[in-house]
Protein backbone atom coordinates (compact mmCIF):
# COMPACT_ATOMS: atom_id res chain seq x y z
CA UNK A 1 0.00 0.00 0.00
CA UNK A 2 2.97 2.52 1.03
CA UNK A 3 4.57 1.62 -2.51
CA UNK A 4 1.77 2.28 -4.55
CA UNK A 5 1.08 5.48 -2.50
CA UNK A 6 4.90 6.72 -3.57
CA UNK A 7 4.33 5.60 -7.08
CA UNK A 8 1.24 8.03 -7.68
CA UNK A 9 2.85 10.71 -5.50
CA UNK A 10 4.61 13.92 -7.33
CA UNK A 11 7.59 13.32 -8.49
CA UNK A 12 8.36 16.42 -6.69
CA UNK A 13 7.97 14.90 -3.92
CA UNK A 14 9.88 11.41 -4.35
CA UNK A 15 12.39 11.66 -6.88
CA UNK A 16 16.19 12.08 -5.65
CA UNK A 17 16.63 15.92 -5.21
CA UNK A 18 19.97 16.10 -7.43
CA UNK A 19 18.33 14.41 -10.22
CA UNK A 20 14.71 15.83 -9.81
CA UNK A 21 16.54 19.92 -9.68
CA UNK A 22 18.50 18.78 -12.82
CA UNK A 23 15.59 17.52 -15.02
CA UNK A 24 13.85 20.45 -13.99
CA UNK A 25 16.36 23.09 -14.80
CA UNK A 26 18.12 21.63 -17.70
CA UNK A 27 15.18 22.19 -19.99
CA UNK A 28 14.60 25.94 -18.83
CA UNK A 29 18.71 26.40 -18.80
CA UNK A 30 18.25 25.66 -22.59
CA UNK A 31 15.50 28.02 -23.21
CA UNK A 32 17.28 31.02 -21.22
CA UNK A 33 20.34 30.21 -23.40
CA UNK A 34 18.04 30.70 -26.32
CA UNK A 35 16.83 33.96 -25.07
CA UNK A 36 20.70 35.28 -24.11
CA UNK A 37 21.14 34.34 -28.17
CA UNK A 38 18.18 36.41 -29.23
CA UNK A 39 20.29 39.50 -27.26
CA UNK A 40 23.54 38.94 -28.67
CA UNK A 41 23.77 38.38 -32.34
CA UNK A 42 22.07 41.64 -33.42
CA UNK A 43 25.15 43.23 -31.44
CA UNK A 44 27.48 41.23 -33.07
CA UNK A 45 26.91 41.65 -36.84
CA UNK A 46 26.01 45.69 -36.12
CA UNK A 47 29.21 45.71 -34.64
CA UNK A 48 30.81 45.68 -37.88
CA UNK A 49 29.10 48.21 -39.48
CA UNK A 50 30.85 50.57 -36.48
CA UNK A 51 31.13 51.26 -33.38
CA UNK A 52 28.12 54.48 -33.64
CA UNK A 53 26.18 51.26 -34.36
CA UNK A 54 26.71 49.07 -31.89
CA UNK A 55 26.04 51.91 -29.22
CA UNK A 56 22.83 52.69 -30.78
CA UNK A 57 21.64 49.35 -30.24
CA UNK A 58 23.22 48.99 -26.74
CA UNK A 59 20.91 52.26 -26.00
CA UNK A 60 17.72 51.13 -27.27
CA UNK A 61 18.07 47.59 -24.62
CA UNK A 62 15.86 49.53 -21.61
CA UNK A 63 12.88 50.37 -23.81
CA UNK A 64 13.74 46.56 -24.86
CA UNK A 65 13.60 45.63 -21.95
CA UNK A 66 10.65 47.45 -20.11
CA UNK A 67 8.50 46.09 -22.96
CA UNK A 68 10.25 42.78 -22.09
CA UNK A 69 9.01 43.09 -18.34
CA UNK A 70 5.74 44.34 -18.94
CA UNK A 71 4.64 41.18 -21.23
CA UNK A 72 6.76 38.95 -18.71
CA UNK A 73 5.05 40.39 -15.95
CA UNK A 74 1.71 39.94 -17.47
CA UNK A 75 2.92 36.36 -18.45
CA UNK A 76 3.38 35.52 -14.84
CA UNK A 77 0.10 36.95 -13.49
CA UNK A 78 -1.78 34.79 -16.97
CA UNK A 79 0.31 31.23 -15.95
CA UNK A 80 -0.68 32.53 -12.06
CA UNK A 81 -3.92 32.40 -12.65
CA UNK A 82 -4.31 30.13 -15.19
CA UNK A 83 -2.44 27.15 -13.33
CA UNK A 84 -4.87 27.86 -10.48
CA UNK A 85 -7.92 27.72 -12.33
CA UNK A 86 -7.25 24.33 -14.35
CA UNK A 87 -5.71 22.96 -10.63
CA UNK A 88 -9.59 23.70 -9.48
CA UNK A 89 -10.78 22.46 -12.90
CA UNK A 90 -12.31 25.69 -13.41
CA UNK A 91 -11.82 25.68 -17.08
CA UNK A 92 -13.67 28.49 -17.84
CA UNK A 93 -11.72 30.87 -16.33
CA UNK A 94 -8.46 29.32 -17.45
CA UNK A 95 -10.06 30.31 -21.06
CA UNK A 96 -10.85 33.94 -19.70
CA UNK A 97 -7.53 33.99 -18.24
CA UNK A 98 -6.02 32.92 -21.32
CA UNK A 99 -7.74 35.13 -23.50
CA UNK A 100 -7.83 38.02 -21.46
CA UNK A 101 -3.70 37.56 -21.66
CA UNK A 102 -3.45 37.86 -25.04
CA UNK A 103 -6.25 41.40 -24.98
CA UNK A 104 -3.35 42.51 -22.77
CA UNK A 105 -0.62 41.73 -25.13
CA UNK A 106 -2.77 43.85 -27.66
CA UNK A 107 -3.01 46.45 -25.37
CA UNK A 108 0.65 46.49 -24.72
CA UNK A 109 1.23 46.56 -28.15
CA UNK A 110 -0.87 49.69 -28.64
CA UNK A 111 1.32 52.24 -26.44
CA UNK A 112 4.45 50.23 -27.76
CA UNK A 113 3.36 51.30 -31.14
CA UNK A 114 2.98 54.56 -30.94
CA UNK A 115 6.08 54.92 -28.51
CA UNK A 116 8.13 53.57 -31.65
CA UNK A 117 6.09 56.16 -33.67
CA UNK A 118 6.54 59.18 -31.61
CA UNK A 119 8.99 58.82 -28.33
CA UNK A 120 11.78 57.01 -30.49
CA UNK A 121 14.07 60.46 -31.18
CA UNK A 122 13.41 62.31 -28.29
CA UNK A 123 14.50 59.04 -25.90
CA UNK A 124 17.85 59.04 -27.92
CA UNK A 125 18.62 62.76 -28.19
CA UNK A 126 17.99 62.62 -24.13
CA UNK A 127 21.12 60.14 -24.05
CA UNK A 128 23.30 61.75 -26.85
CA UNK A 129 23.59 64.47 -29.31
CA UNK A 130 25.73 62.51 -31.76
CA UNK A 131 23.44 62.36 -34.80
CA UNK A 132 25.03 59.07 -36.03
CA UNK A 133 23.91 57.30 -33.34
CA UNK A 134 20.38 59.18 -32.83
CA UNK A 135 19.85 58.30 -36.46
CA UNK A 136 21.06 54.49 -36.20
CA UNK A 137 18.74 54.32 -33.13
CA UNK A 138 15.58 55.96 -34.35
CA UNK A 139 15.94 53.32 -36.88
CA UNK A 140 16.24 50.48 -34.75
CA UNK A 141 14.01 51.15 -32.03
CA UNK A 142 11.34 52.73 -34.04
CA UNK A 143 11.31 49.20 -36.08
CA UNK A 144 11.89 47.31 -32.99
CA UNK A 145 8.67 49.14 -31.25
CA UNK A 146 6.03 49.19 -33.85
CA UNK A 147 6.68 45.88 -34.96
CA UNK A 148 6.57 43.99 -31.52
CA UNK A 149 3.61 42.58 -31.86
CA UNK A 150 5.48 39.34 -32.67
CA UNK A 151 7.48 39.11 -29.56
CA UNK A 152 4.59 40.25 -26.80
CA UNK A 153 2.11 37.65 -28.64
CA UNK A 154 4.64 34.69 -28.23
CA UNK A 155 5.92 35.46 -24.89
CA UNK A 156 1.92 35.28 -24.11
CA UNK A 157 1.23 32.09 -25.84
CA UNK A 158 4.33 30.41 -24.44
CA UNK A 159 3.37 31.35 -21.35
CA UNK A 160 0.22 29.09 -22.06
CA UNK A 161 2.18 26.47 -23.16
CA UNK A 162 3.95 26.41 -20.14
CA UNK A 163 1.44 26.47 -18.05
CA UNK A 164 -0.41 23.60 -19.34
CA UNK A 165 3.11 21.37 -19.37
CA UNK A 166 3.97 21.77 -23.10
CA UNK A 167 7.08 23.08 -22.27
CA UNK A 168 8.35 21.33 -25.58
CA UNK A 169 6.60 23.31 -27.45
CA UNK A 170 7.63 26.52 -25.96
CA UNK A 171 11.15 25.69 -26.45
CA UNK A 172 10.66 24.67 -30.20
CA UNK A 173 9.20 27.90 -31.37
CA UNK A 174 12.13 30.11 -29.22
CA UNK A 175 14.35 27.91 -31.10
CA UNK A 176 12.86 28.37 -34.37
CA UNK A 177 12.71 32.58 -33.25
CA UNK A 178 16.04 32.53 -32.58
CA UNK A 179 17.49 30.52 -35.85
CA UNK A 180 15.63 32.41 -38.26
CA UNK A 181 17.02 36.00 -36.41
CA UNK A 182 20.43 34.70 -36.81
CA UNK A 183 20.17 33.55 -40.26
CA UNK A 184 18.54 36.88 -41.59
CA UNK A 185 20.48 39.37 -39.30
CA UNK A 186 23.62 39.07 -42.26
CA UNK A 187 21.42 38.63 -45.04
CA UNK A 188 19.35 42.25 -44.01
CA UNK A 189 22.40 44.24 -42.06
CA UNK A 190 24.62 43.72 -45.15
CA UNK A 191 22.14 42.83 -48.43
CA UNK A 192 22.87 39.34 -49.37
CA UNK A 193 21.46 37.45 -51.68
CA UNK A 194 19.40 40.37 -53.52
CA UNK A 195 18.35 41.66 -50.67
CA UNK A 196 18.48 45.13 -50.09
CA UNK A 197 21.07 46.31 -47.75
CA UNK A 198 19.36 47.96 -44.35
CA UNK A 199 21.87 48.23 -42.02
CA UNK A 200 20.66 48.57 -38.10
CA UNK A 201 16.98 48.70 -39.63
CA UNK A 202 17.94 45.28 -41.13
CA UNK A 203 19.04 44.28 -37.46
CA UNK A 204 16.32 45.25 -36.49
CA UNK A 205 13.65 43.32 -39.20
CA UNK A 206 15.66 40.21 -38.73
CA UNK A 207 14.63 40.11 -35.14
CA UNK A 208 10.70 40.97 -35.69
CA UNK A 209 11.04 38.24 -38.41
CA UNK A 210 12.48 35.55 -35.68
CA UNK A 211 9.71 36.88 -33.21
CA UNK A 212 6.73 36.58 -35.15
CA UNK A 213 8.06 33.38 -36.35
CA UNK A 214 8.20 32.39 -32.94
CA UNK A 215 4.67 33.71 -31.86
CA UNK A 216 2.66 32.15 -35.10
CA UNK A 217 4.48 28.53 -34.20
CA UNK A 218 3.25 28.96 -30.71
CA UNK A 219 -0.09 30.11 -31.84
CA UNK A 220 -0.13 26.84 -33.86
CA UNK A 221 0.80 24.29 -30.83
CA UNK A 222 -1.55 25.72 -28.48
CA UNK A 223 -4.40 25.57 -31.25
CA UNK A 224 -3.37 22.02 -32.24
CA UNK A 225 -2.04 20.73 -28.98
CA UNK A 226 -3.40 22.61 -25.87
CA UNK A 227 -6.37 20.81 -25.16
CA UNK A 228 -6.83 22.28 -21.52
CA UNK A 229 -7.72 26.04 -23.07
CA UNK A 230 -10.00 26.82 -26.13
CA UNK A 231 -8.96 30.51 -27.63
CA UNK A 232 -11.22 31.82 -30.22
CA UNK A 233 -12.44 35.23 -30.74
CA UNK A 234 -16.77 34.23 -30.78
CA UNK A 235 -18.30 35.79 -27.17
CA UNK A 236 -14.84 36.77 -26.00
CA UNK A 237 -15.13 40.67 -24.40
CA UNK A 238 -12.28 41.75 -21.82
CA UNK A 239 -13.09 41.27 -18.10
CA UNK A 240 -12.06 43.99 -15.43
CA UNK A 241 -12.06 41.10 -12.74
CA UNK A 242 -10.16 38.77 -14.42
CA UNK A 243 -7.54 41.84 -15.55
CA UNK A 244 -7.57 42.52 -11.81
CA UNK A 245 -6.12 39.32 -11.16
CA UNK A 246 -3.90 39.02 -13.10
CA UNK A 247 -2.18 42.05 -12.81
CA UNK A 248 -2.76 41.14 -8.52
CA UNK A 249 -0.12 38.70 -9.19
CA UNK A 250 2.06 40.12 -12.27
CA UNK A 251 2.11 44.20 -11.00
CA UNK A 252 5.25 43.03 -8.38
CA UNK A 253 6.49 41.25 -11.36
CA UNK A 254 6.85 43.79 -13.84
CA UNK A 255 8.19 45.78 -11.14
CA UNK A 256 11.41 43.15 -10.38
CA UNK A 257 11.93 43.32 -14.28
CA UNK A 258 11.73 46.57 -14.76
CA UNK A 259 14.37 47.89 -12.56
CA UNK A 260 16.77 46.47 -14.71
CA UNK A 261 15.41 49.03 -17.32
CA UNK A 262 15.84 51.98 -15.19
CA UNK A 263 19.24 50.49 -14.27
CA UNK A 264 20.61 50.07 -17.87
CA UNK A 265 19.30 53.95 -18.34
CA UNK A 266 20.98 55.34 -15.48
CA UNK A 267 24.42 53.70 -16.55
CA UNK A 268 24.04 54.69 -19.67
CA UNK A 269 23.56 58.29 -18.90
CA UNK A 270 26.70 57.54 -16.60
CA UNK A 271 28.54 56.35 -19.00
CA UNK A 272 27.92 58.38 -22.28
CA UNK A 273 29.37 61.51 -20.06
CA UNK A 274 32.63 59.89 -20.66
CA UNK A 275 32.28 58.76 -24.29
CA UNK A 276 30.33 56.47 -26.11
CA UNK A 277 32.48 53.73 -26.60
CA UNK A 278 32.35 53.52 -22.66
CA UNK A 279 28.21 53.20 -23.19
CA UNK A 280 29.11 50.22 -26.07
CA UNK A 281 31.28 48.20 -23.90
CA UNK A 282 28.12 48.11 -21.52
CA UNK A 283 26.13 47.14 -23.76
CA UNK A 284 28.49 44.26 -24.85
CA UNK A 285 28.79 43.15 -21.10
CA UNK A 286 25.45 42.83 -20.70
CA UNK A 287 24.71 40.99 -24.15
CA UNK A 288 27.85 38.34 -22.97
CA UNK A 289 26.98 38.48 -19.11
CA UNK A 290 24.00 36.67 -20.26
CA UNK A 291 25.12 33.28 -21.39
CA UNK A 292 26.66 33.52 -17.64
CA UNK A 293 23.55 34.27 -15.80
CA UNK A 294 20.68 33.01 -18.23
CA UNK A 295 21.68 29.35 -17.11
CA UNK A 296 21.18 30.44 -13.70
CA UNK A 297 17.81 31.89 -14.15
CA UNK A 298 16.65 28.62 -15.58
CA UNK A 299 18.32 26.95 -12.51
CA UNK A 300 16.25 29.49 -10.15
CA UNK A 301 13.12 28.39 -12.16
CA UNK A 302 13.16 24.30 -11.50
CA UNK A 303 14.00 24.91 -8.32
CA UNK A 304 11.45 26.99 -7.32
CA UNK A 305 8.11 24.22 -7.92
CA UNK A 306 10.70 21.99 -5.95
CA UNK A 307 10.96 24.21 -3.18
CA UNK A 308 7.22 25.46 -3.27
CA UNK A 309 5.40 21.73 -3.85
CA UNK A 310 7.98 20.29 -0.61
CA UNK A 311 6.98 23.35 1.31
CA UNK A 312 3.51 22.88 0.85
CA UNK A 313 4.19 19.16 1.72
CA UNK A 314 5.84 19.59 4.71
CA UNK A 315 8.63 18.20 3.45
CA UNK A 316 11.92 20.08 5.09
CA UNK A 317 15.23 18.43 4.26
CA UNK A 318 14.03 18.40 0.48
CA UNK A 319 12.99 21.87 0.52
CA UNK A 320 16.95 22.12 2.46
CA UNK A 321 18.61 20.14 0.13
CA UNK A 322 17.18 21.74 -2.67
CA UNK A 323 18.38 25.32 -1.68
CA UNK A 324 21.95 24.12 -1.15
CA UNK A 325 22.13 22.23 -4.43
CA UNK A 326 21.31 25.16 -6.03
CA UNK A 327 23.58 27.55 -4.17
CA UNK A 328 26.09 25.05 -5.53
CA UNK A 329 25.19 24.83 -9.54
CA UNK A 330 25.00 28.35 -9.37
CA UNK A 331 28.02 28.94 -7.61
CA UNK A 332 29.74 26.86 -10.57
CA UNK A 333 28.14 28.12 -13.30
CA UNK A 334 29.15 31.59 -12.38
CA UNK A 335 32.99 30.26 -11.18
CA UNK A 336 32.73 29.19 -14.63
CA UNK A 337 31.92 32.92 -16.20
CA UNK A 338 34.30 34.50 -13.61
CA UNK A 339 37.09 32.30 -15.21
CA UNK A 340 35.74 33.40 -18.64
CA UNK A 341 35.66 37.02 -17.89
CA UNK A 342 39.10 37.02 -16.11
CA UNK A 343 41.37 35.40 -18.42
CA UNK A 344 39.84 36.03 -22.30
CA UNK A 345 38.14 39.40 -22.40
CA UNK A 346 39.65 40.34 -25.29
CA UNK A 347 38.59 37.79 -26.98
CA UNK A 348 34.54 38.58 -25.14
CA UNK A 349 35.36 42.11 -27.12
CA UNK A 350 36.25 40.93 -30.25
CA UNK A 351 33.43 39.30 -30.91
CA UNK A 352 31.66 42.28 -31.48
CA UNK A 353 35.20 44.04 -33.67
CA UNK A 354 36.36 45.82 -30.89
CA UNK A 355 38.77 48.87 -31.84
CA UNK A 356 42.06 49.43 -29.28
CA UNK A 357 39.79 52.60 -27.80
CA UNK A 358 36.85 49.95 -27.11
CA UNK A 359 39.62 47.08 -25.71
CA UNK A 360 41.55 49.80 -23.52
CA UNK A 361 38.10 50.21 -21.80
CA UNK A 362 36.50 46.94 -22.47
CA UNK A 363 38.95 44.99 -20.85
CA UNK A 364 39.17 46.31 -17.35
CA UNK A 365 35.61 46.85 -17.38
CA UNK A 366 34.36 42.99 -17.91
CA UNK A 367 37.43 41.62 -15.22
CA UNK A 368 36.04 44.35 -12.71
CA UNK A 369 32.45 43.72 -13.08
CA UNK A 370 32.79 40.07 -13.39
CA UNK A 371 34.23 40.15 -9.78
CA UNK A 372 30.90 40.42 -8.92
CA UNK A 373 29.60 37.22 -10.31
CA UNK A 374 29.79 34.55 -7.01
CA UNK A 375 28.17 37.36 -4.99
CA UNK A 376 25.45 37.20 -7.70
CA UNK A 377 25.22 33.64 -7.46
CA UNK A 378 23.99 33.19 -3.81
CA UNK A 379 21.54 36.50 -4.12
CA UNK A 380 20.00 35.18 -7.53
CA UNK A 381 19.38 31.91 -6.04
CA UNK A 382 17.95 33.20 -2.75
CA UNK A 383 15.71 35.52 -4.22
CA UNK A 384 13.96 32.62 -5.43
CA UNK A 385 14.00 30.87 -2.51
CA UNK A 386 12.41 33.64 -0.78
CA UNK A 387 9.67 33.72 -3.55
CA UNK A 388 8.90 30.36 -3.68
CA UNK A 389 8.39 30.21 0.45
CA UNK A 390 6.15 33.14 -0.32
CA UNK A 391 7.97 36.33 0.52
CA UNK A 392 8.14 37.95 -2.51
CA UNK A 393 9.00 41.43 -0.56
CA UNK A 394 12.49 40.26 0.68
CA UNK A 395 13.49 39.08 -3.36
CA UNK A 396 12.24 43.07 -4.33
CA UNK A 397 14.55 44.29 -1.85
CA UNK A 398 17.59 42.43 -3.23
CA UNK A 399 16.45 43.67 -6.50
CA UNK A 400 16.01 46.81 -5.14
CA UNK A 401 19.61 47.08 -3.30
CA UNK A 402 21.40 45.66 -6.40
CA UNK A 403 20.27 47.54 -8.92
CA UNK A 404 18.74 50.85 -7.93
CA UNK A 405 19.69 51.72 -4.13
CA UNK A 406 23.72 50.78 -4.35
CA UNK A 407 24.79 50.69 -8.01
CA UNK A 408 23.46 53.91 -9.33
CA UNK A 409 24.66 56.26 -6.65
CA UNK A 410 28.24 54.34 -6.88
CA UNK A 411 28.50 54.83 -10.23
CA UNK A 412 27.77 58.34 -10.15
CA UNK A 413 29.81 59.19 -7.42
CA UNK A 414 32.77 57.24 -8.66
CA UNK A 415 32.20 58.97 -11.93
CA UNK A 416 32.93 62.56 -10.17
CA UNK A 417 36.71 60.80 -10.14
CA UNK A 418 36.77 61.42 -14.11
CA UNK A 419 38.04 57.71 -14.67
CA UNK A 420 35.73 55.43 -16.36
CA UNK A 421 37.90 52.32 -14.82
CA UNK A 422 36.55 53.34 -11.52
CA UNK A 423 32.97 53.39 -12.32
CA UNK A 424 32.90 49.56 -12.97
CA UNK A 425 33.42 48.79 -9.30
CA UNK A 426 30.10 50.02 -8.71
CA UNK A 427 28.91 46.64 -9.34
CA UNK A 428 31.00 44.60 -7.22
CA UNK A 429 30.30 47.09 -4.00
CA UNK A 430 26.53 46.90 -4.98
CA UNK A 431 26.91 42.88 -4.91
CA UNK A 432 28.21 43.11 -2.05
CA UNK A 433 25.72 45.06 -0.52
CA UNK A 434 22.79 42.86 -1.65
CA UNK A 435 24.90 39.67 -0.52
CA UNK A 436 24.68 40.76 3.02
CA UNK A 437 20.77 41.53 2.57
CA UNK A 438 20.53 38.12 1.15
CA UNK A 439 22.08 36.45 3.86
CA UNK A 440 20.24 38.11 6.16
CA UNK A 441 17.28 37.91 4.98
CA UNK A 442 17.98 33.70 4.40
CA UNK A 443 18.70 33.68 8.22
CA UNK A 444 15.30 35.33 8.95
CA UNK A 445 13.11 33.08 6.78
CA UNK A 446 15.21 29.80 8.10
CA UNK A 447 13.67 30.57 11.59
CA UNK A 448 10.50 31.58 10.74
CA UNK A 449 9.76 29.42 7.96
CA UNK A 450 12.15 26.93 7.03
CA UNK A 451 12.80 25.06 10.56
CA UNK A 452 8.88 25.08 10.81
CA UNK A 453 8.03 23.12 7.78
CA UNK A 454 6.63 19.74 8.80
CA UNK A 455 6.12 20.95 12.34
CA UNK A 456 2.54 21.19 13.83
CA UNK A 457 0.96 24.85 13.52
Amino acid sequence: MENEKVKNENKMGVMPVNRLLLTMSLPMMASMLVQALYNIVDSIFVSRINENALTAVSLAFPIQSLLIAFSGGTGVGVNALLSRALGEKDYNTANKAAMNGLFLAVATYVVAMVAGLFAARPFYLGQTRDEQIVGYGVQYLSIVCIFSIGMLFQMMLERLLQSTGLTVYSMISQIAGAVTNVIFDPIMIFGLFGFPKMGVAGAAAATIFGQCLAGGLALYFNLKFNKEIRLGLRGFRPELRIIKRIYAVGIPSIIMQAIGSVMTYGMNRILIGFTSTATAVFGVYFKVQSFVFMPVFGLNNGMVPIIAYNYGAGKRDRVIRTIRLSVFYALAIMAVGLAIFQIFPQYLLALFDASENMLRIGIPALRTISLSFLFAAFGIVSSSMFQALGNGVYSMFVSLTRQLIVLLPAAWLLSLSGQVDLVWLAFPIAECFSFALSVIFTVRISKKVINRIGTAA
